[in-house]
C-alpha cells in the first residue's frame, strides 16, 4: 500500500512538468460579438471561459491533471464557438451558430461540470429566454 501511495505522489509531481497552459490570443475588439448589454453580460459571465479568447483560469487550472481537463474544454469550446472571433465567421456560419446557441443554452450549456465549480454561471430561465430571443431563432 505504501509503495502505491509513493508511486501516486511521484506521478502527481511528474505530471506537473507536462505543459498544459491555456493561452489567450491577443484580443481584437473589431472581431468580438456585439449584442445587447444584458446578453453580453450573460455571455461574459457564463460562456466566455470556454468560448472566447478571454479565459480566466482558476487557481487549480495550473495544476495537473485539472489543467489537462480545463485546457481540453477550452480548446473544444473555442472550436465550437468563439465569441472573440465572431466577425471572422461567414454570414452562413453565424446563422448556424445562432441556432446552435439557441439549442445549447436550453439543453447543455454551460456544462454541469463547469457550473458545479462556478455556481453563478448557471443560466436563469429569464437569461435563457433573453438569449434565445436575441438569436432570432424559432423553437424546434
Amino acid at each position: 500500500m505504501r509503495s502505491v501511495l509513493i508511486f501516486i505522489v511521484i506521478l502527481f509531481i511528474a505530471i506537473q512538468f507536462v505543459p498544459s497552459k491555456i493561452e489567450n490570443p491577443k484580443r481584437d475588439k473589431n472581431l468580438e460579438i456585439k449584442a445587447p448589454k444584458e446578453v453580453m453580460a450573460t455571455f461574459k459571465k457564463s460562456c466566455y471561459d470556454c468560448h472566447s479568447n478571454e479565459v480566466k483560469v482558476p487557481w487549480y487550472g495550473s495544476i495537473a491533471p485539472a489543467s489537462f481537463f480545463i485546457k481540453r474544454h477550452v480548446n473544444l469550446g473555442r472550436e465550437w464557438l468563439n465569441f472573440s472571433i465572431w466577425n471572422r465567421y461567414t454570414a452562413k456560419q453565424k446563422d448556424k451558430k445562432l441556432g446552435e446557441i439557441f439549442k445549447a443554452i436550453t439543453h447543455a450549456m454551460p456544462v454541469p461540470s463547469y457550473v458545479k465549480f462556478h455556481k453563478d454561471t448557471k443560466l436563469s430561465q429569464k437569461q435563457i429566454e433573453l438569449i434565445q430571443k436575441w438569436t432570432g431563432k424559432i423553437p424546434y
